[in-house]
């Protein structure tokens, strides 16, 4: 399977670390550090969109990197992260968005996305956990995605 790079996605999306929307996006994934579960989201909608749609990810406060549990997690899948800084969110990029989804981690109060039609997906946070666990998450949040993007084709055409 033709796995998209995070590079290629990223220039698309968010500038990594700056704050700056740089297109609009479909789907704006959202946690706290924006190192684990949006992350994942964010790859997996964009390799499984295959161009249709795209996906960004933000944090209310993002991490220097991705956790290193999830970056193996999703390298044994063919879609390594970059090493690279998390995106802090901001208003503009959540209301540019056709859907905002929090990954469970109660960052509504914190977001300025909570004006917005802001999507719950609870998920248990990877950080930390074995692999078998993250393998876990990271599948569960496949599925989320397959579904997110069908209903995306059901009413965008």
């Amino acid at each position: 399977m033709h796995r998209r790079s995070q590079n290629e996605s990223r220039a698309l999306n968010l500038s990594r670390g700056s704050g700056q929307s740089a297109t609009r996006s479909a789907v704006l994934f959202v946690c706290v550090a924006n190192a684990g579960r949006s992350r994942m989201a964010e790859a997996l909608f964009n390799d499984l969109a295959r161009g249709r749609y795209l996906a960004a990810s933000a944090g209310t406060r993002p991490a220097r990197r991705p956790h290193p549990e999830v970056a193996a997690a999703m390298a044994e899948i063919g879609l390594p992260l970059e090493d690279l800084p998390g995106t802090l969110i901001t208003a503009e990029a959540a209301e540019s968005a056709l859907r905002v989804i929090s990954m469970g981690c109660n960052v509504r109060d914190a977001c300025p996305a909570a004006t917005m039609n802001l999507q719950e997906w609870e998920l248990d946070d990877p950080k930390g956990r074995s692999p078998q666990e993250v393998a876990r998450i990271r599948d569960e949040i496949e599925t989320k995605v397959r579904n997110l993007i069908a209903a995306l084709d059901r009413e965008l055409g």
